[in-house]
């Protein structure tokens, strides 16, 4: 039932964060000036809350999950050394 889960990647590598980090402040930026500017003009502040909201819903949809695009860089991990034992 559960073993499905198993199989989902849920993680991303430290390019793929920048990415999301770049691609979501770009996203809420557009959309608070184009909600700001298109409150201003019809001088309703709901507009500009429903436009940022969809902002918001969009950035959230683009990158919080790991997409494949966010997994591009996987860390190569050292072998671990052999400890000497005393």
């Amino acid at each position: 039932k559960m073993d499905v889960f198993k199989y989902i990647p849920t993680h991303i590598d430290y390019v793929g964060q920048a990415k999301a980090e770049k691609l979501y402040r770009a996203i809420i930026t557009l959309f608070s000036i184009v909600g700001f500017v298109w409150g201003y003009i019809v001088q309703q502040f709901s507009q500009s809350v429903y436009i940022l909201g969809a902002g918001f819903i969009l950035a959230a949809i683009l990158t919080l999950p790991p997409w494949p695009m966010y997994r591009r860089n996987p860390l190569n991990w050292q072998n671990p050394k052999k400890s000497e034992e005393k």
